[in-house]
Formats: structure tokens, sequence, C-alpha cells
């Protein structure tokens, strides 16, 4: 299905490969059979949004940084009818105003009269690095077939335009919404998540794997396990603990995993229900398709709210 997508998508020079070519391409590598897609890249990702704000910038716009909405009310101004306010009490005003919270986006959503399903669940994905005097076993982007039922798991192994090789990621909860160590915690936020009964229901429905992604985060080898599967060199003196993201999972209330777009608008006939429009899912991979989504995101403010 995965090699069919990349051809109706006109990925070039994708190929279907064998175990053979498998090793002409990546020596160290086993398997069957792979898609190999010659173009794929990796980019500094911090490196590009900082250019993607340096472009909205030059394009007459402004960037606040640690701007943490806390309300959202109807102002004076008939031309920039919505006022946004900080928990720092700073003030934004607006004509239109669209939402994309990751984390928090069910939060923000919510201050404009909004369901609070889809609900965000924060997952942590760790990642190992690879030693560098191993870093040869890695030529390309690794990574395994997809499950369906989990998109988002399977170690991926991930050379870096630094040199370094990323190995991972696994998926546990976080303790809290930016939950990036077993360490931070927010009780709140745990028990907000762990009585939600989406989260009850997917946690019952995959005991045995959210287990065994809690013992892989503890234990190094269980992971190393995973990695020999493709790469057999991989030894546990080979790899060391290295850096987590968390990924904003949206569930609904009978547990299923919500993979595509999610839009949102308040109730009533006021500006902050009828010009605010909430992002509150977008598909993964975000970064990868950061300017597909984005056009298609900006088609759908400039339809919803008659922008020409």
């Amino acid at each position: 299905d995965l090699y069919k997508r990349s051809l109706a998508n006109n990925v070039p020079d994708v190929q279907l490969v064998d175990a053979k070519r498998i090793k002409e391409i990546e020596p160290y590598c086993q398997g069957l059979k792979a898609i190999w897609s010659p173009h794929t890249g990796i980019v500094d990702w911090g490196l590009v949004t900082q250019y993607y704000g340096k472009d909205f910038k030059q394009a007459g716009g402004d960037v606040h940084l640690n701007f943490e909405v806390s309300k959202f009310e109807e102002s004076k101004d008939p031309d920039y009818p919505i006022m946004v306010k900080s928990k720092r009490n700073e003030t934004v005003q607006s004509k239109y105003i669209l939402t994309c919270g990751g984390l928090q986006s069910d939060k923000v959503a919510e201050l404009t009269g909004c369901s609070p399903l889809p609900k965000i669940v924060p997952f942590r994905g760790e990642y190992l690095l690879l030693n560098p005097d191993k870093c040869h076993l890695v030529k390309g982007n690794i990574y395994p077939v997809p499950d369906p039922r989990f998109p988002f798991l399977g170690v991926h192994f991930t050379p870096r335009m630094d040199g370094s090789v990323w190995l991972g990621p696994n998926a546990v909860l976080a303790f809290k919404r930016e939950g990036y160590k077993w360490s931070d915690i927010n009780l709140f936020e745990l028990f907000d998540a762990i009585r939600f009964p989406g989260f009850i229901k997917m946690a019952l429905k995959y005991v045995g794997a959210g287990m065994q992604e809690m013992a892989k985060s503890a234990l190094i080898p269980l992971q190393v396990k995973e990695l020999q599967k493709f790469i057999p060199d991989v030894q546990d003196y080979d790899v060391k603990r290295g850096p987590a993201g968390v990924r904003a999972q949206a569930l609904d209330n009978d547990g299923n995993l919500v993979d595509d777009f999610v839009f949102d608008q308040g109730k009533g006939d006021n500006a902050l229900a009828k010009n605010i429009l909430h992002c509150r899912n977008a598909p993964s991979p975000g970064a990868t398709s950061s300017l597909a989504i984005a056009k298609m995101i900006a088609d759908k403010i400039e339809n919803q709210f008659n922008i020409k």
C-alpha cells in the first residue's frame, strides 16, 4: 500500500527492492523487501523553523514567543474585534485567528466554548544515540513497515546533519503535557489524562504494547533488541540515551487515535465564534508535510473567513 501510494503521488525514482539490493544500499541492514526513496533527506528542523519565522516577519508579521494564551475576549475595535490575553497580561488584537496549539490545542479550543474532544494525551518518544565509531552502520534513513494500529511506533534509524545517528523513538505516556523526561511530572495533567475514558479504553485494549514500550524505555537492551532486527551489528554498548520529543496524540472518547485534520469553532454569533478557527489536529508527519499542511490550512482559512 505504501509503495502504491508513493507511485500515485509521483515520488521520484522510488523503487521496491529485494534483500540483495537492500545490502547494496545499506550494507549492514537486513530485510526481505524494502521501499527505497533515493531522494529522501534530512534537514535541521530547528533551522527550518527559524527561517519560517524570518519569512513571516519579512511578510509583515510579528512573532511573540512564550505567549501563553489565557483568554479570548471581544474588543471594542470593529476592525480588530478579538483580543487575545496571555497569562502575563500581554494582549494582541486581531481580525481573524487561527490556533494550532499542539500539546495545548484542546485547552485553547475550550477557551472559546469548543468541545473538549478530541482530547490531547501526551506521549513521549525517547531516542538513543549511536556511538560515533558505529555511525558507519547507517548510511541513510531506515524505517520499519508501520503497524496500522500504532503508526507512530517502530524504531527509526535517522542520520542527522551533524553526523550523529538517532535511534527510535519509543512511545510512553508523558506525566505532563511537556514531559520530556520521566522526572517531568504534573499531577493535575497526569490525572486529567489517565481518567479520560478514551485513554482508559485505549490502555486496556493495548495493555501489552504499552507495557512493552515502558519496559523498552527503562531497559536499553530491550530497545537494542528491536534495532538488531534491522542492523544485527548494533550492540548494547554501541548506544546511549539521547533526546526526546512529546507527541500531541488526539484521542476520541472511544480510545481511537485521531490521525486526520480536526477543525473546530466556538458556538454563537459573536466574533469569538465566527472569527476564530482552531486546528486541533493535523496528520503526521507534521514537519515533513509542513508546507503541504500549511497550504491546506491557508485554503481552509480563505474559504472559512471569505478572505480574498
